[in-house]
């Protein structure tokens, strides 16, 4: 069954008088203007010193230091004693005496040899083992006072004897690039990444830095034209923005803008579309992030990025800062969630305060937040002189809602026979994101249709599809089909009997979403406070459905099992929140869903185990009462009941007329209606 959706200081003369060996000097000069506001035939100031985005002037510096020079002369010593324990380059050649290299030559063991003064490199056919080395290349040096026989023997023995000088180690320039180059590279590398930070391209010294985007009146535009069905929250942002546009206007009568304006509601109520629309009207930049953005698991970083955010907008005042979702960081302080003084958001919501401390009212840079939960938020961010002004953005009526579609469908080719006001009438609780959405579904449909034109049935589908589901191509036994067919018959004959009760606007037996079939109501018009009755009424028609499914089969099924979540929760509310319930009294004993559990009075810990126990005992009775007159009414009108059963088993969905029709219900039969 378908339901309702519910809803400056100033300084002084000195303390001492004026010492009387000195003459009174000239009146002070005037006070100087506002910071960041230019006076009308007064020379503009001169604009401030750039600053790079992680400090200092901007210029780049290489790193330096007595610290940086001797880590550098330490690196460069430890790369040479590694390149000095390295091999020297050539083969590894074994030192043999030069008995030993005699021996060889005239056993013919020797391929060849190179000579340098009395030095001598050579290389043996076989490997020669000396002093635990083995090997075929040597060195030996020739005693000043031997023979030249071994020369004419190793002529015999035909060794080779090279004319090129013998190894000498590296090239120079191998040393020097294996001494330095690896420091020098590592040098290279951290300058270069340094500098990659100070210029905010990334690293740890960029995460400081505030991530809010701006968004400049030469960008895309938003004014308050693209903003519809919210016209209270509009008005009250009009005057921020005549603020903005006329400072001067409120300075000479000594008025102060707001510093802060807290936008609250529920989602896709259009509280970011309207903070944007008053940057657009007031022609100013406009920083936009969410306050999650703020936070990082490293301490401080929300806090620098906080004080960031504030200096681009000071600077480039006046500006808008818009922080969405402000109850990420501005919690209440000292809750169970909280870590501690040293707590990440803690500090963060400190420097947030700290800033919009410091204005002065002059600079002309107004903070916007927009939240769904304003009633968890720290009071010091409430105050007077922070967020000192609250504007309220509910859920469009049924005038906004068809204003809201009108602004939607300005670039979506609508059929002339399309009533925006009917579709409004249909959608109620429905919020601006919700009728954008449906707008474009409606939009999607009829493209898939091969339509020119968006049509009514392209709109009452779409809207079928968003608040019903999407239907599943599943294929129900004829006995399962029936059943489901008396089920939505109960709820919907239920809706058509009792007075007051919503509209029965379609229903249909084609499963959706998670259901086999639904039945879907709504009010004629919008509704903010519902009685005893409506809401009893509301009971007996949820319950419709497992009724007929007694009556006609004498048993129930597990279809009725979202049925029975709606109606005890409602039962439940009757009794502990809105008191309904002669028993308990005008009293609230069930917490709400914002309430923190363990601070509620009406928390498990708070409420004595009498009263839980009245609480569930009228609840059952509640519900009780109200199946019991489900089932009578439905006996009554069994002939109703089967009558639209095999009309949707014919059609499987029947509309609004359509169900009236088959039920034998015209709609001047119901109380407080009429055809």
């Amino acid at each position: 069954m378908g339901a309702v959706n519910d809803p400056h200081t100033q300084d002084g003369p000195p303390a001492a008088g004026p010492s009387p060996r000195r003459r009174p000097g000239p009146p002070p000069p005037p006070p100087p203007d506002p910071p960041g506001w230019r006076v009308e035939g007064a020379p503009p100031p001169p604009p401030p010193p750039q600053r790079a985005p992680g400090g200092g002037d901007g210029r780049r510096r290489l790193p330096g230091g007595a610290r940086f020079w001797w880590i550098l002369v330490a690196l460069l010593a430890v790369n040479w004693a590694i390149v000095a324990l390295l091999p020297s380059g050539g083969p590894d050649r074994i030192t043999v005496p030069y008995t030993t290299f005699r021996t060889e030559v005239n056993e013919g063991n020797v391929r060849e040899i190179t000579s340098s003064g009395n030095s001598i490199q050579g290389a043996f056919k076989d490997a020669v083992d000396y002093d635990g080395r083995s090997g075929t290349d040597f060195r030996t040096e020739r005693p000043t006072y031997a023979d030249d026989e071994t020369f004419q023997a190793m002529i015999e023995k035909g060794v080779v004897i090279n004319a090129r000088p013998p190894d000498e180690g590296r090239p120079l320039w191998q040393t020097l690039v294996l001494g330095f180059g690896p420091t020098i590279l590592l040098v290279a590398l951290f300058i270069w990444f340094l500098r990659r930070m100070s210029a905010g391209a990334g690293g740890l010294s960029s995460i400081g830095r505030s991530k809010a985007k701006r968004y400049d009146a030469s960008g895309q535009r938003v004014t308050f034209e693209d903003v519809a069905g919210i016209d209270e929250a509009e008005e009250e942002l009009k005057e921020v923005v005549d603020f903005l546009r006329n400072p001067d206007k409120y300075r000479r009568l000594g008025a102060a803008i707001p510093k802060g304006v807290l936008l609250s509601g529920p989602p896709g109520t259009g509280k970011t579309l309207l903070a944007r629309a008053v940057a657009g009207e007031a022609d100013v930049p406009y920083f936009s992030l969410s306050a999650s953005e703020f936070v990082e698991m490293i301490v401080g970083v929300g806090a620098s990025r906080v004080r960031d955010l504030f200096a681009q907008a000071k600077a480039a005042a006046p500006a808008i800062i818009f922080i969405d979702e402000l109850d990420a960081i501005g919690r209440q302080r000292g809750g169970g969630a909280s870590l501690g003084g040293n707590d990440e958001r803690e500090q963060t919501l400190n420097q947030i305060l700290t800033e919009m401390d410091g204005f002065s009212g002059s600079e002309g840079v107004i903070v916007l937040a927009a939240t769904n939960r304003p009633e968890i938020l720290d009071a010091a961010l409430l105050r007077p002189g922070r967020f000192d002004r609250r504007v309220t953005v509910s859920p469009p009526d049924q005038a906004g809602r068809k204003a809201i579609l009108t602004v939607h469908t300005r670039g979506v080719p609508v059929d002339p026979g399309v009533d925006l006001n009917a579709i409004a009438s249909s959608t109620p609780g429905m919020a601006g994101a919700d009728l954008k959405n449906l707008v474009n579904e409606a939009a999607l449909t009829a493209a898939r249709r091969g339509h020119e034109r968006v049509q009514t049935g392209d709109f009452t589908d779409a809207l079928e599809k968003l608040l019903l589901g999407v239907e599943r191509r599943i294929v129900l036994s004829p006995a399962e089909r029936e059943r489901t067919a008396f089920h939505e018959s109960g709820h919907a004959l239920l809706g058509m009997l009792q007075p007051g009760a919503d509209p029965v606007r379609k229903v249909s037996i084609v499963p959706r979403g998670r259901a086999l079939g639904v039945t879907f109501q709504s009010p004629e018009s919008d509704r903010y406070g519902y009685d005893a009755e409506y809401l009893m009424g509301r009971i007996i028609g949820a319950l419709g459905g497992r009724a007929a499914e007694e009556i006609v089969y004498g048993d129930v099924t597990t279809g009725a099992e979202s049925d029975l979540e709606q109606v005890t929760r409602l039962a439940r509310m009757m009794v502990g929140r809105w008191g309904m319930s002669e028993a308990i009294g005008p009293v609230s004993v069930l917490p709400g869903p914002q309430d923190e559990p363990l601070l509620f009075p009406g928390s498990p810990g708070q409420v004595s185990e009498r009263t839980r126990q009245m609480v569930d005992d009228e609840v059952r009775r509640i519900v009780e009462e109200c199946y019991a007159e489900a089932v009578r009414l439905l006996r009554e009108n069994r002939p109703r009941l089967d009558a639209l059963a095999h009309a949707l088993l014919e059609h499987e969905t029947l509309d609004e007329a359509d169900a009236y029709r088959a039920a034998d219900m015209g709609r001047s039969g119901k109380v407080g209606a009429a055809d």
